[in-house]
This record gives C-alpha cells, structure tokens and sequence, in this order.
C-alpha cells in the first residue's frame, strides 16, 4: 500500500482501541520476569559459554604484540578470539569504527579480544590475564582545540550541512535588538538499563544471534556484510529490549564477538558489554559548541537567525546537526545554519534520542529567553509572536501539515499556572530556597519510513500479528497490537504481538521517534489486506464491510471472522510505503515545557520542583504509554540540564566517569512532579494512523526550560551545560545568591 493522498475517513478513526489508554500487554510477561532479554536466552542455548570483552588500552595507535599464554591457560578458557584468529573481517557500513580493532586501534577501549569461558567468572578472570604491547600514536581529543580543522560534515542525518534564506548579515546587522551568544554541550551517554547483550550460535553455516538491536534489518545487512557471509544466513531476534536510546540502532562489539567466539569454540556464546566498558567502547552523543544570533524588531519579532554548530568525531563519522530545529521553529526572513565536523579520536559519536534537536534546543531556547527579556516581552508570547504555519526556509509553498504549537503554549501555560511568574528574576523565595519558572519550546521533526506487517485469523478468532519492529520500553507490543484490534473489529485480547524477528516483514524499527507511526501504518495496510480477503470470502464488497465485534458485516448480513478463517486459517502480508507528502508538507512536533525550580540560598544546589508540558504530536494512539514516554524523556531533558556530562581525559582520550556511579542521570527524587497534557490533533498527511511520533519530542526543550528557571530563580545566566551548583557559586557574584 503507498500512502500519497492526505488520509480520509477510515477504520482508525473509530477510536474504538486505538486512542484509549491501555496497559502493555507484555507488561505482565516483564514483571513475573518470563520476557526472554538477549543475555537471558536459556531456553535455546542451555549450553551457552561465555564472553568477555578485552578493551584497548590507549585511544589511537597500533598493537605490537599479544601474549595470550595465561590466558589460554586459565581454568574453563575455550578460546580467545583476536584480529588473528577472527578470519576475513569487512566494516560494517553504519560503523565509523571497526568492532574488533587490531592491528590498528581507532579509540579507548575498542574490543581487541574475546576471551570464552566455562562461566562468566572464569571469562573475566582470564581477560585480565591478556597482555598488550602497545605503540601509542598521538590523538586529537580537546574540541576546542581542533575547530580550526574543522569542515562541513558530508552526507549523514539531517539534510545539508549548511542552509541560508535571505541575507543574514545585513538584516542582523540592522536589527533594533541582538542577542549573540555561545553555548556548550558536553558529550552524554546513552545509560540505558539493559547493556549491549547477545547469545550467538551457529547452525552449520548459518547463524542465529539473540541480541538487543533496534533495528532487525540493519543488523541482520550489517552483520553479513561485517562477516563476509550472504545475509540469508543471518537471522536475528530482538523480541525485548532493554532501552536504547540510539544506542542499539547499530550493530555492535558483543553481537560480532558473541558471533565469532561461537564459532571458534563450536558451541553458543553469549557477551554483554559491561557496564564500565559502554561509554568508550560503543557510541555517545558528541558534545556541541553553538553560537546562535537572532536579530529583532523591539517587540520581539524576529527578522533575522542564525545558528552555527560544531561537533567532533572520528575520522569517517558524522556530525550533531544541532541547527535542526532552527531551520524550521521560528520565523525569520534572513536566515543562516552550519554545522562543522573536527577530527577527534574520542569514541564513536552517534545517534542518541533526538539527535540534533536534543542538544540544539538546549541552545536555541535559552537564547530566545534572553531575546524575551531583551525586548521586555514575556517568553510565552515571543514565541507566539513568532509562529510561522510555513516552513520559513522553503516559504509559504511548503506549508506545516499541521502546527499547533500556539496551542501548545498558550494552554500549557494556563495549566501551569505561568502567569504567577515573576518576570524579574531572583525575587521569588521559599524560606531559604529562590524560586524561578522557565518556559522553552519543544520540536521533533515528524519521521516516516516503510514498514511492512504479516497478519493473520484463525479458527477461534485469534488474531496474529507479525512483524519486526522492536520495543524498546516503547510499547510497540501494545499500539501494534491496538492498531490490529481496531482495524478486525476484535477486543484487544483476541490479538496476539509478535516482534523483533528477522523472519518477519521488515518494519521501520525503533528510532528517529517515526517507530510507532510507521510500524502501525504497515499493520494497517497488512489488516486492510485481510479484510478484503476475509469480505472476499463472506461474499461482501470490501470497501463496504463492516468490521466490528468479532464479524465481519454488510446491510443485514454477518458472518464470524472465525468460521471465514477455517480450520487453516486466513493470512495477509502488505507494507506501507510513501510518497511525496513530506516533501509538499513541512512535518513536525510541537510541543511546549514548563518548569519550576528552587535553588538553594547557600549551596546552589538547585531542585527542580515540578515540571509540566503540552504536546501536539497527532493522533496519540495509547496515551498511557505516550505519557510514559513523554515523561521518560523530560527526565533526560532534565539529566542533560543539571547533572549529565561524559568527562574527558584530553591526555589519553577517554571518558573518565564510564560508570552509573560517576555518569550521573536524574533518579526519583529529582523529578517530583510531572504533568503531560495531549493537544488533540490529527495529521492526515503524516499517515493512515492520523499520528506523528512522540518518544524523543519530550526531551526537546526540557533542558532549556530548566536552565531558564534558573535564571528566572537566580538572575544567573549559565550557557554551559550542565549547569552545576559550583558554575552556579562561581558565576553567583552580584546575584541573588550572593
């Protein structure tokens, strides 16, 4: 089915399922514990060994030598997988580094060796006992030192590396108000629950990996090609998967080394990347320079915005496209985005959720907190005074398919309470704490890709869908599942979700926040092929049935969805392609976030008190796991504001902090209280499912509010992040905490 017309009256939009809060229906198999995780596959590899993974020890140059003799030698040692023993390797096309380094070293803690054990004690034990020769090469880690190297990034995520409308310079130059400031962002790990996990075993020449992956398609393609081996012979499974983030969208370390070690020793093999190993060796989000000027009128009109972006990765990587968001927010005849790419030998950056837009809002929406103030105009307002229904790159030809971020603002101000704020800041206190609230917008770009389903109905009416498509903690099971029910007119517990094989109908995936949308939209299609098979079958036009309560109806006419199945069954297989809709129509989501902090009098410590938002973002189709998302992602909005920071060590090119002890990330008490309201919207250019996706646009813009309730509480204007109390103390001078 190809999706090239805006959607009309159709199935979903009974509302029936679809739309209405539910609870994951694998919510019960993952609290008893049952939902098999990629490390935990007992069930079909009992006879599993184990990995561990030896890391580099420096971040760039070459191995000299490896003793592997005690080793070898240690009890319950199967093998030791190296680069000269592992066989004809390839790189994988979404890899910028190779996942099993040697001779060469391309960064810190790079696999270089799998040592496979009896047990997991013995793995580890004996990978202590591998020893490196090194030849250590100099490296380039400080990315303020090589900005002057820096150059546009080629190709990669996220459109041209620079865009330009009108004539900046001039209308800059010319404007009434100007606001020209820096910003910082320090690279961020992912920190999801679950490690980088995979059991692994082969059959004769064909191999099964059990991993945590995102993406089915991408892995099972990149794995092929890594191994030099036809992609038939690869089947991968992900059924649940704990958290990603952007971190599982790439094939990874354990999954080839699980993949290699098996063969070596003859027999499964199962590798997790320990948690202090994560940082360095598999990927993170890059740490950004911004400078972001906006020229405006004196009422706070903008005329004239730009925004430069600066990021670091290794040689062949890619660039944060921090600049997004700018591109399409806010109005502006005069506009200017780059983005530049300097050589680091850091580890891999690379996706994490809401690549670009996270880390540019953080940017974006404190400066024109400091426009606001500038003009004398309240944050809210500026930026209803500079909504644009068009995308103001483009013009009006290209318009939004549908915008309601003035709604966003004005009702989720109304909720907040927001017109108790104080514009001044510091004046608001709380026995010993200073009180402030920020406001800062929140935008995803709208995401749509292919996605195809396999569905079928047997004898007793039980509906079964198939498809690769992942959860992720999403709650893909649960809207898949809800997208069947509604469109077979069936209760949601007469649907059977299966996910995350290979053997299914390749689907969209989980990433890019377009899984839930697109993954629905090819149930969507492969369920209006059984209808038709099924009013085939029943003797109605299918373009006239009724699909309700378990029948399948025309006039007077009914017969059971089950006795159509028979004793065999009935299957439909379709996917949902797309046309040029988000070329004609600018697609996004909107949203805007509120925040109430106190900073205390003496320490600085600051205490976020609540937070609320109101999100435009579609038809939402479970707004119970919406909200959860919604929620999940302030909370990191919040982390990247007040705590999170990969620390670098600029003499040996590591990350210093590669533990949940000392990388830290927002826990229960950090986040008291937070409200989500849903904006109603439907997008009927955006798919059949009338739905956009929501899962990164919650932490668009969180970070930005809770910085500018700092200020809002303090009068202290911090541009580097995260804005932590010894920042605050230093910077404190003449401020209300002085």
């Amino acid at each position: 089915m190809k999706f090239d017309t805006p959607a009309t009256a159709n199935p979903i939009d009974r509302g029936r399922v679809v739309g209405i809060p539910h609870d994951r229906i694998d919510g019960a198999a993952k609290v008893t514990g049952t939902a098999p995780y990629a490390y935990e596959r007992h069930d079909v590899a009992p006879n599993a060994a184990y990995g561990w993974i030896v890391g580099s020890a420096i971040a760039r140059g070459r191995i000299k030598a490896m003793d592997l003799r005690d080793a070898e030698a240690a009890p319950g040692v199967l093998g030791i997988v190296t680069h000269e023993n592992a066989g004809p390797l390839d790189k994988g096309n979404m890899n910028t580094a190779h996942l099993l380094g040697g001779p060469q070293i391309e960064h810190y803690e790079q696999a270089v060796a799998l040592v496979v054990a009896d047990t997991l004690e013995n793995a580890r034990h004996a990978a202590q006992l591998v020893r490196i020769d090194y030849t250590p090469e100099k490296g380039r880690f400080d990315l303020v030192a090589e900005r002057d190297g820096a150059v546009p990034p080629q190709g990669g995520f996220g459109g041209p590396a620079d865009s330009r409308a009108g004539d900046f310079d001039a209308a800059f130059a010319g404007a009434a108000v100007k606001i020209d400031q820096s910003y910082t962002t320090p690279d961020h790990s992912h920190a999801m629950l679950e490690p980088h996990a995979t059991t692994a075993a082969w059959n004769g020449d064909r191999l099964t990996l059990w991993t945590a992956n995102q993406m089915v398609a991408w892995g099972v393609g990149e794995m092929a090609r890594t191994l030099k081996i036809p992609r038939e012979n690869v089947r991968l499974v992900s059924s649940y998967i704990g958290g990603g983030f952007g971190a599982k969208l790439f094939l990874r370390a354990d999954a080839l080394l699980a993949a290699l070690g098996a063969r070596l020793v003859g027999r499964p093999v199962k590798v997790a990347i320990a948690r202090p190993q994560i940082p360095n060796n598999t990927t993170h989000r890059p740490a950004t320079i911004q400078r972001i000027r906006i020229g405006a009128d004196s009422h706070g009109v903008i005329d004239a915005i730009a925004h430069d972006v600066l990021s670091g990765d290794l040689p062949g990587g890619g660039a944060e496209t921090a600049a997004q968001q700018t591109r399409l927010l806010y109005r502006g005849a005069n506009r200017l985005t780059t983005h530049r790419l300097a050589t680091l030998d850091l580890p891999e950056g690379n996706a994490m959720r809401a690549p670009g837009e996270a880390v540019g809002l953080l940017a974006l929406e404190v400066a024109m907190d400091e426009l606001a103030e500038a003009c004398g105009v309240d944050p809210v307002e500026l930026r209803i005074r500079n909504d644009v229904q068009y995308d103001p790159e483009a013009g009006p030809q290209r318009p939004f398919s549908s915008r309601k971020f003035i709604e966003c603002l004005r009702q989720g101000a109304d909720r907040f309470g927001w017109a108790r704020r104080n514009p001044k800041p510091g004046q608001v206190r709380d026995g010993r704490w200073l009180i402030g609230m920020g406001v800062a917008s929140a935008f995803r770009n709208n995401l749509v890709a292919k996605s195809g389903a396999r569905i079928g109905i047997d004898a007793t009416g039980q509906v079964v869908v198939e498809t690769d498509m992942t959860d992720i903690g999403t709650g893909s099971y649960t809207i898949i599942g809800q997208t069947a029910a509604e469109m077979l007119g069936v209760q949601l517990e007469a649907v059977t979700v299966r996910l995350g094989d290979s053997r299914f109908p390749v689907s969209a995936g989980s990433g890019g926040q377009w899984g839930a949308n697109s993954a629905t939209a090819g149930v969507y299609a492969a369920a209006m092929a059984l209808r038709a098979k099924l009013a085939e079958k029943a003797g109605f036009p299918a373009d006239q049935a009724l699909f309700e309560e378990g029948l399948v109806r025309f006039g007077n006419q009914s017969q059971p969805l089950a006795a159509l199945a028979g004793s065999e069954g009935l299957w439909a297989e379709d996917s949902m392609d797309y046309g040029d809709l988000d070329k004609r129509y600018a697609q996004a989501t909107f949203g805007a976030h509120f925040c109430e902090v106190g900073v205390d009098i003496d320490t600085a410590e600051v205490r976020i008190r609540r937070m609320g938002g109101a999100f435009a973002a579609g038809r939402i189709l479970n707004p119970k796991s919406a909200r959860s998302q919604v929620i999940g992602a302030m909370t990191m909005g919040a982390g990247a504001a007040l705590m999170e920071e990969l620390s670098v060590d600029n003499r040996f090119g590591f990350f210093v902090n590669h533990d949940m002890a000392e990388y830290l990330v927002p826990v229960h008490a950090d986040i008291p209280e937070q409200d989500v309201l849903f904006i109603e919207e439907l997008d009927d250019k955006s798919s059949p499912m009338k739905a956009k996706g929501v899962g990164e646009l919650g932490i668009c813009g969180a970070g930005a509010a809770v910085a500018n309730a700092v200020y809002n509480a303090t009068g202290i204007r911090l541009r580097d992040y995260p804005l932590t109390l010894d920042k605050l103390l230093h910077a404190g001078k003449g401020s209300a905490l002085a």
